[in-house]
């Protein structure tokens, strides 16, 4: 387990970065199409999961705003899209600051 601390910005940027985000959303539609078909529930097709995925997490970012918050995550946790977008920020960080040493 760990501690993360993300805000508003943390999701919109990771929303907002589609290699990241459509395949993070991809992995998810694949997890939750049980019988391989493409679609869920007999109606949500990926394109449709993707865009209310989106909108879902921008109405977080929204409500977070720019009010940081500290979250308790499981490193196993693969599903957990504050997550995704906490370890992309975490990662871009690295990347422009070499790697902290």
């Amino acid at each position: 387990m760990r501690v993360v601390i993300i805000d508003g910005s943390t999701v919109k940027n990771f929303v907002t970065d589609e290699e990241h985000f459509n395949k993070s959303m991809d992995e998810s539609f694949a997890a939750l199409d049980l019988n391989e078909d493409g679609v869920c529930r007999n109606t949500i097709d990926p394109q449709e999961f993707k865009s209310e995925m989106k909108k879902i997490l921008l109405a977080i970012a929204d409500g977070l705003g720019s009010c940081p918050i500290q979250m308790a995550l499981e490193d196993d946790d693969r599903s957990n899209f504050l997550k995704k977008a906490a370890d992309l920020e975490a990662a871009k960080l690295v990347v422009n600051h070499g790697g902290g040493s």
